[in-house]
């Protein structure tokens, strides 16, 4: 990720009712490797609207390569576009990602590709 590129962004609501800023980056994309954060690959609905396919959080340069360890669930459906922000700490991360699958449920497994854990 460049900050001196002007990059599309996109806001998205936790269940916390905090907004998070994401830049778009479209699939396939190159992240440079070495920098935490948090990501949702996502498409458009037929309205015009983000729709989350995966969340998490982690080296962005790993999570956004073809390697992924959901790639084959999120290339089947059918993610187009990469959402990212920095963040260094891992808390925080890790908090940011539980409040955005708190609100968007539907990011988890079958409509998406996230697992829940602990039932």
């Amino acid at each position: 990720m460049s900050t001196s590129t002007k990059r599309a962004t996109c806001a998205w609501t936790g269940r916390s009712g905090t907004e998070y800023e994401y830049h778009i980056f479209e699939l396939p994309c190159a992240i440079d490797p070495g920098q935490d954060g948090n990501y949702i690959y996502a498409k458009k609905n037929s309205e015009g609207r983000w729709v989350p396919i995966y969340i998490g959080e982690g080296d962005l340069a790993e999570r956004s390569g073809p390697a992924h360890h959901k790639g084959v669930c999120i290339r089947r459906k059918r993610a187009t576009h990469f959402h990212c922000h920095l963040e260094a700490r891992p808390a925080d991360r890790r908090a940011e990602e539980a409040d955005l699958l708190g609100r968007y449920a539907n990011a988890y497994a079958p409509h998406g590709c996230n697992e829940r854990h602990g039932g």
